[in-house]
């Protein structure tokens, strides 16, 4: 079995109302999946959503070269391979292309298989994944927070037990907004923030320190993803856990990370650290300092099910919530590349199932994208 062919399908739209965070309001969200084809019939599929075009031409320029007439049977050996070629890139562009081929590679190598990503990896250990609804989202206008009661109410009631809104409006406000959440939902449900690398770290102690009867359990990206010190001083100042990782790609930013003292959870995103192949490299190094890791996910469906394969492998962690970790986030925006294979659903206790079908047990029709699609391109031999 040879790789045939690879395909792009570049995708986005824009969300009705904006999504906002502490930093800007996202006004489009283009992604770029890929799909490899085999001579046998068999395909996978492969995301980047931080940066789709320039990933996407990284792909056609050099990397489809080194995957195409080879069997995606020896996706670790392609990883090496694509990873030496790769130079000064280690953190950006380059890691996010290797990430998309390679969570491909691994969904065709199961289904070839006849077994799951997560069989195929050496077994889950669990057939559920604890879930929390990734919002509310921060509103235009005078009232950034007034609408965050009532769309948790619909979060609630579609089953989840954890709901993580956006901060970093101010820590007042922030403070304000975290007490009624609580106030609301009781101290059942569990509830964390996401400041979206919004604050300074001075800015961020503060709004910590006013969310903290909160009863938090993280508070996530509270400053930019370079700032280790800002970190790590925001890490030593506040008793909540820090999380964050999305935005690192490889496996000595982790380690960089780790060694000052920062985060108390890691949350390194499929397509941004490597792909199953990066994504298991930095779970051991989260076992090393025996911190719960779990993924970021805030894409499509095809990052959706990679990412329920990956976290039914990750050893649990208790953090004092209503499960332990690791959670599984779903972005509970309205997304249609999120349903486009279905709706994405949780039972009463807040649990997502993890798919035992070949591959992710996504089985997605190129034709499903047509509404959505703004560029298509293929890479042959």
């Amino acid at each position: 079995m040879k790789v045939v062919e690879i395909r792009g399908y570049q995708l986005g739209f824009s969300p009705t109302p904006p999504i906002g965070n502490a930093r800007t309001f996202i006004r489009r969200r283009d992604f770029l999946l890929l799909q490899v084809i085999t001579d046998s019939g068999l395909s996978g599929w492969g995301e980047v959503f931080a940066s789709p075009h320039a990933a996407g031409a990284l792909v056609q320029a050099r990397l489809a070269g080194m995957v195409l007439g080879e069997s995606p049977l020896h996706y670790g050996r392609l990883w090496d391979r694509m990873m030496a070629s790769i130079g000064y890139d280690r953190r950006g562009v380059a890691m996010m292309a290797i990430s998309a081929l390679d969570m491909a590679l691994h969904d065709i190598a199961a289904k070839a298989q006849q077994t799951s990503v997560a069989a195929m990896l050496g077994g889950r250990l669990r057939d559920q994944v604890f879930a929390y609804a990734s919002g509310p989202f921060i509103a235009e206008g005078s009232d950034p927070y007034g609408q965050y009661l009532k769309e948790t109410d619909a979060y609630l009631k579609r089953g989840f037990r954890a709901i993580k809104p956006r901060a970093g409006f101010d820590p007042r406000a922030d403070g304000v907004m975290a007490g009624n959440l609580r106030r609301h939902v009781g101290p059942e449900i569990g509830l964390m923030v996401d400041i979206n690398q919004g604050y300074t770290a001075r800015a961020a102690i503060e709004s910590a320190r006013r969310m903290q009867d909160a009863e938090l359990l993280w508070i996530e990206e509270p400053v930019l993803p370079e700032d280790i010190a800002g970190t790590a001083a925001v890490a030593a100042a506040v008793a909540t856990a820090i999380s964050g990782g999305e935005a690192l790609g490889s496996l000595a930013a982790f380690r960089d990370f780790l060694v000052a003292g920062t985060f108390s959870i890691l949350q390194p995103d499929l397509t941004v650290c490597g792909g199953y192949s990066g994504f298991q490299r930095v779970a051991a190094l989260a076992a090393a300092w025996d911190l719960p890791v779990m993924p970021h996910v805030f894409g499509t469906i095809v990052n959706q099910r990679a990412a329920l394969q990956m976290a039914a492998l990750l050893p649990a962690r208790r953090g004092g919530g209503p499960a332990p970790y690791p959670y599984m986030e779903i972005d509970a925006t309205p997304n249609p590349l999120l349903t486009v294979a279905g709706e994405m659903t949780v039972d009463r206790d807040g649990m997502m199932a993890v798919p035992d079908a070949p591959g992710t047990g996504l089985d997605l029709d190129p034709e499903r994208l047509a509404p959505w699609l703004t560029a298509t391109w293929r890479c042959t031999p």
